[in-house]
């Protein structure tokens, strides 16, 4: 069986943590026992790890093209793997699965953290073996002794809030058109498959559910990314946007962006760089290069929403926070850091070393999905992203109880001469001053909150999202949104159109709209229902208000 990552992206460290992963160049029962239980301990709550058998490495590093395994053996490895799981205490097994890299066959051991810490294992295979339990410490498995075995006992039976089952939610509350969605996006070998899998052990393999097959709940990340209300679960899981457009307090306008987690970062991002950000080009007397700048540098804002999403707290009910005044911009989220993280270390730009993750589960979907990077990376990039556009310093702001709260100066050229002011002005007049220039921003424009689509747009507005959405996608989207605004099925709609019945013509015709949900299945859970039908979404009808013919 497939898993949910990107195997490629992985192998090379990209998504995951250099002390999450273990190489083995061949196989190793005793080593593989002491790291299984390391990972199962997850004493940093960085969501365990991953053991990757048949790659050599240098000082962390994959040696590639990798040493491989005899194809042969494969199956007698993983028939193995479940007996270490026995010997394991309690009782722990990874979820495995061969790959084929370069020509050569590796097995990945996906070692998620256990529920039930604290586990422990013999020290060898031999007869008369000791039990200890093991933990990771930077790259290494090591038996957890004093200060760190006290930690240990200290985290027993705590499992952190995103990986813990929602007994409120069903299995019905999960979404597959967005799971497969997300499988699709990170490259994923699950993603062909998972057409055809049954719907709970999909979700099991993604660990996004749990329990038996009698009572199996979805766990609160699998609400958050694949849910298309968390706000349900969750109260105020939400990105609150206001403008200000004076100092008085009473001129503003506010902006919420819902649903999934991941969607309501991309959505919030692509609002503001459409209708905040704002470059500006000086031309130097005897200078040939002009000068260039923008008020707000995108790559610090875009760390600093993306710190928030992962860090906040989902128990608390409190929404992530972002407040555009004239001369600056703040990001507001709750509760305070994790320990050891401080306000003194906030206070500087050096690179967090010793870090733990309140969301481990949260993370690695954001690593996935490339929206962060999760690596203590966050400070300095944007510190440096602020440095390099010739702005200000960027404050960090907690009480080390409640908060944390991050602003982000305007350039003060900027400020000068008018741009934030001019920024805020644009986001209040709506579409009449949007001109598109990526599907991204289209699909934004129509996730907002806001009634701007409703209320059309300039011609300039238009015809640039309808020779995008030509483009990039097919030149039938309004067509086929015209046609769904009432429950209809395939034959119907495609022979209104002209087109044969074929899945050739969905695949190519309903399937990216599916995809970007401007049309919805009214049985999602079952894509082979004879009684199939389509219909327009929410933000699909803000898209045909936008694009449509008068």
């Amino acid at each position: 069986m497939a898993l949910p990552i990107n195997i490629s992206e992985l192998i090379h460290g990209k998504t995951i943590e250099s002390e999450r992963l273990e190489f083995k160049q061949g196989w190793n029962p005793e080593d593989i026992i002491h790291s299984m239980c390391a990972f199962a301990n997850d004493i940093h709550n960085w969501g365990g790890g991953y053991i990757i058998v048949g790659i050599e490495e240098d000082n962390g590093q994959p040696i590639l093209p990798p040493a491989g395994l005899p194809q042969h053996k494969l199956d007698d490895i993983q028939k193995e793997i479940i007996q270490l799981g026995h010997r394991i205490s309690p009782n722990y097994f990874p979820i495995t699965a061969p790959y084929l890299i370069d020509g050569e066959h590796i097995l990945v051991l996906w070692c998620p953290a256990g529920d039930h810490r604290i586990y422990d294992a013999p020290t060898t295979l031999g007869s008369k073996a000791q039990r200890q339990p093991y933990i990771r410490i930077t790259s290494n498995s090591i038996i957890a002794k004093g200060v760190n075995l006290q930690r240990l006992q200290e985290l027993t039976a705590r499992i952190p809030f995103d990986d813990r089952v929602n007994n409120k939610a069903t299995m019905q509350d999960l979404d597959l058109g967005l799971m497969r969605e997300y499988l699709q996006e990170i490259k994923s070998e699950l993603f062909d498959p998972s057409a055809a899998m049954d719907f709970n052990d999909l979700c099991r393999t993604m660990l996004i559910a749990k329990g038996p097959d009698e009572d199996i709940r979805p766990v609160n990340v699998g609400l958050l990314f694949f849910s298309k209300e968390p706000q349900r679960f969750f109260d105020r899981s939400r990105i609150e946007l206001v403008i200000h457009h004076d100092d008085s307090g009473k001129s503003y306008d506010e902006y919420i962006f819902e649903g999934p987690i991941h969607k309501q970062l991309r959505d919030t991002l692509s609002f503001i760089k459409t209708n905040i950000i704002s470059e500006h080009v000086v031309k130097v007397a005897g200078q040939a290069e002009s000068e260039r700048y923008y008020n707000y540098p995108y790559a610090a804002i875009e760390e600093a929403l993306a710190n928030a999403v992962y860090h906040k707290s989902y128990e608390l009910g409190s929404p992530i926070e972002i407040q555009i005044f004239v001369d600056h911009m703040t990001i507001l989220s709750y509760p305070c850091p994790v320990p050891p993280v401080n306000a003194k270390i906030l206070e500087t730009k050096k690179r967090i070393i010793a870090r733990e993750y309140r969301n481990r589960r949260i993370g690695d979907f954001l690593k996935e999905l490339k929206l962060t990077e999760g690596r203590g990376t966050g400070l300095p990039a944007i510190y440096n992203a602020m440095m390099d556009n010739g702005s200000d310093k960027p404050s960090f702001e907690t009480d080390n109880s409640s908060y944390v709260l991050v602003t982000l100066p305007c350039h003060e050229a900027a400020i000068n001469n008018g741009a934030s002011n001019q920024a805020s002005n644009g986001a209040s007049n709506g579409a009449n001053l949007l001109v598109f220039s990526n599907l991204e921003e289209i699909v934004a424009y129509c996730n907002n909150q806001s009634n701007q689509a409703s209320n059309g747009a300039s011609n300039g507005a238009r015809e640039s999202a309808k020779a995008i959405i030509s483009s990039t996608i097919h030149n039938k989207v309004e067509e086929v949104l015209q046609l769904s605004q009432e429950w209809i099925n395939r034959g119907d709609l495609f022979d209104t159109m002209g087109l044969t019945n074929q899945s050739t013509n969905r695949k190519k015709y309903l399937d990216p709209l599916l995809e970007l949900e401007w049309i919805q299945l009214e049985y999602p859970q079952n894509l082979t229902h004879p009684n199939q039908r389509y219909k327009v979404t929410e933000s699909g009808a803000r898209l045909l208000a936008l694009i449509a013919t008068e």
